[in-house]
Protein backbone atom coordinates (compact mmCIF):
# COMPACT_ATOMS: atom_id res chain seq x y z
CA UNK A 1 0.00 0.00 0.00
CA UNK A 2 1.01 3.64 -0.74
CA UNK A 3 1.40 6.15 1.89
CA UNK A 4 -1.31 8.08 0.65
CA UNK A 5 -3.91 4.95 0.62
CA UNK A 6 -2.48 4.20 4.65
CA UNK A 7 -3.50 7.95 4.95
CA UNK A 8 -6.74 7.74 3.59
CA UNK A 9 -7.46 4.62 5.43
CA UNK A 10 -6.52 5.66 8.92
CA UNK A 11 -9.40 7.42 11.56
CA UNK A 12 -6.83 9.97 12.88
CA UNK A 13 -6.02 11.71 9.98
CA UNK A 14 -9.56 11.90 8.86
CA UNK A 15 -10.62 13.01 12.79
CA UNK A 16 -8.17 15.88 12.37
CA UNK A 17 -9.37 16.79 8.94
CA UNK A 18 -12.82 16.59 10.26
CA UNK A 19 -11.80 19.31 13.00
CA UNK A 20 -10.44 21.65 10.55
CA UNK A 21 -13.52 21.50 8.76
CA UNK A 22 -15.37 22.19 11.47
CA UNK A 23 -13.12 25.12 12.76
CA UNK A 24 -13.36 26.69 9.26
CA UNK A 25 -17.06 26.39 9.02
CA UNK A 26 -17.51 27.80 12.84
CA UNK A 27 -14.35 30.56 11.97
CA UNK A 28 -16.97 31.59 9.07
CA UNK A 29 -19.27 31.92 11.52
CA UNK A 30 -17.73 34.43 13.53
CA UNK A 31 -18.69 37.88 11.11
CA UNK A 32 -22.38 36.90 11.32
CA UNK A 33 -22.81 36.44 15.18
CA UNK A 34 -20.30 39.09 15.92
CA UNK A 35 -22.75 41.53 13.76
CA UNK A 36 -25.75 39.91 15.67
CA UNK A 37 -24.24 40.93 19.03
CA UNK A 38 -23.30 44.37 18.24
CA UNK A 39 -26.82 45.03 17.45
CA UNK A 40 -28.18 43.14 20.20
CA UNK A 41 -25.69 45.50 22.36
CA UNK A 42 -26.55 48.78 21.19
CA UNK A 43 -30.37 48.27 21.26
CA UNK A 44 -30.42 47.21 24.87
CA UNK A 45 -27.78 48.89 26.33
CA UNK A 46 -29.74 51.80 27.67
CA UNK A 47 -32.67 48.82 28.96
CA UNK A 48 -30.41 47.05 30.65
CA UNK A 49 -28.36 49.69 32.86
CA UNK A 50 -32.06 50.88 33.91
CA UNK A 51 -33.05 47.60 34.62
CA UNK A 52 -29.85 47.23 36.67
CA UNK A 53 -30.71 50.09 39.01
CA UNK A 54 -34.17 49.37 39.55
CA UNK A 55 -33.52 45.92 41.17
CA UNK A 56 -29.44 46.13 42.10
CA UNK A 57 -30.71 47.08 45.92
CA UNK A 58 -34.07 44.45 45.64
CA UNK A 59 -32.05 41.42 44.62
CA UNK A 60 -28.79 42.24 46.74
CA UNK A 61 -30.64 40.69 49.79
CA UNK A 62 -32.62 38.29 48.16
CA UNK A 63 -29.52 36.52 46.96
CA UNK A 64 -27.32 37.30 50.37
CA UNK A 65 -30.79 34.88 52.03
CA UNK A 66 -30.74 32.07 49.43
CA UNK A 67 -26.40 32.24 49.35
CA UNK A 68 -26.80 31.47 53.86
CA UNK A 69 -29.15 29.13 53.01
CA UNK A 70 -27.37 27.00 50.57
CA UNK A 71 -24.47 27.03 52.77
CA UNK A 72 -26.23 25.61 55.47
CA UNK A 73 -27.90 22.77 53.33
CA UNK A 74 -24.47 21.85 52.00
CA UNK A 75 -23.14 21.69 55.73
CA UNK A 76 -26.03 19.61 56.37
CA UNK A 77 -25.37 17.06 53.28
CA UNK A 78 -21.68 16.87 53.88
CA UNK A 79 -22.17 14.29 56.59
CA UNK A 80 -24.75 12.05 54.91
CA UNK A 81 -22.02 11.79 51.75
CA UNK A 82 -20.35 7.95 51.56
CA UNK A 83 -16.64 8.09 50.92
CA UNK A 84 -17.10 4.37 49.48
CA UNK A 85 -19.67 6.06 47.07
CA UNK A 86 -17.71 8.40 45.39
CA UNK A 87 -15.73 6.15 43.21
CA UNK A 88 -18.85 4.99 41.74
CA UNK A 89 -19.65 8.04 41.25
CA UNK A 90 -16.26 9.32 39.81
CA UNK A 91 -16.39 6.02 37.40
CA UNK A 92 -20.20 6.68 36.21
CA UNK A 93 -18.90 10.33 35.28
CA UNK A 94 -15.80 9.45 33.39
CA UNK A 95 -17.69 6.84 31.77
CA UNK A 96 -20.13 9.32 30.19
CA UNK A 97 -17.49 11.64 29.46
CA UNK A 98 -15.63 9.27 27.32
CA UNK A 99 -18.87 7.94 25.80
CA UNK A 100 -19.38 11.39 24.63
CA UNK A 101 -16.21 11.56 23.56
CA UNK A 102 -16.00 8.76 21.20
CA UNK A 103 -19.61 9.84 19.59
CA UNK A 104 -17.72 13.43 18.72
CA UNK A 105 -14.29 12.00 17.44
CA UNK A 106 -16.88 9.42 15.43
CA UNK A 107 -18.26 12.29 14.14
CA UNK A 108 -15.33 14.42 13.22
CA UNK A 109 -13.80 11.24 11.42
CA UNK A 110 -17.36 10.74 9.65
CA UNK A 111 -16.81 14.58 8.39
CA UNK A 112 -13.24 14.08 7.72
CA UNK A 113 -13.74 11.47 5.64
CA UNK A 114 -16.05 13.57 3.10
CA UNK A 115 -13.60 16.43 3.37
CA UNK A 116 -10.76 13.74 2.40
CA UNK A 117 -12.61 11.98 -0.41
CA UNK A 118 -13.67 15.17 -1.97
CA UNK A 119 -10.43 17.06 -2.54
CA UNK A 120 -8.84 13.12 -3.65
CA UNK A 121 -11.81 13.83 -6.08
CA UNK A 122 -10.74 16.74 -6.70
CA UNK A 123 -7.07 16.11 -7.21
CA UNK A 124 -8.13 13.42 -9.28
CA UNK A 125 -10.01 15.31 -11.57
CA UNK A 126 -7.43 18.08 -12.07
CA UNK A 127 -4.56 15.34 -12.96
CA UNK A 128 -6.59 13.36 -15.12
CA UNK A 129 -6.72 16.64 -17.13
CA UNK A 130 -5.09 16.07 -20.43
CA UNK A 131 -1.81 18.17 -20.71
CA UNK A 132 -2.35 20.13 -24.00
CA UNK A 133 -1.05 18.83 -26.97
CA UNK A 134 2.71 20.14 -28.01
CA UNK A 135 2.16 22.36 -31.08
CA UNK A 136 3.71 21.05 -34.47
CA UNK A 137 7.02 22.68 -35.97
CA UNK A 138 5.98 25.15 -38.45
CA UNK A 139 8.24 26.61 -41.06
CA UNK A 140 9.97 29.71 -40.14
CA UNK A 141 8.55 32.72 -42.58
CA UNK A 142 11.29 34.41 -44.56
CA UNK A 143 11.26 38.01 -42.98
CA UNK A 144 10.29 40.70 -44.79
CA UNK A 145 13.04 42.70 -46.66
CA UNK A 146 14.34 39.63 -48.07
CA UNK A 147 14.69 38.77 -51.92
CA UNK A 148 11.59 36.65 -53.64
CA UNK A 149 8.98 38.33 -51.28
CA UNK A 150 7.86 40.30 -53.75
CA UNK A 151 9.53 43.19 -53.14
CA UNK A 152 11.61 43.61 -55.90
CA UNK A 153 9.39 43.00 -58.21
CA UNK A 154 7.13 46.07 -57.02
CA UNK A 155 9.88 48.17 -57.55
CA UNK A 156 10.50 46.62 -61.04
CA UNK A 157 6.95 47.32 -61.90
CA UNK A 158 6.49 51.04 -61.68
Amino acid sequence: MTLASNLRENKAVYTVAGAGDLAVAKLREVPEQVEKVRENAGKYQVEVRENLDKYRDRYREQVRETVGKYRGEVRENVGRVEVKDLPGAAVAYVTHVGTRTVEFIDELAERGKKVVHREAVEVAEITEKPAPKPRAAQPKKPAQGQAGTGTAAKKSDS
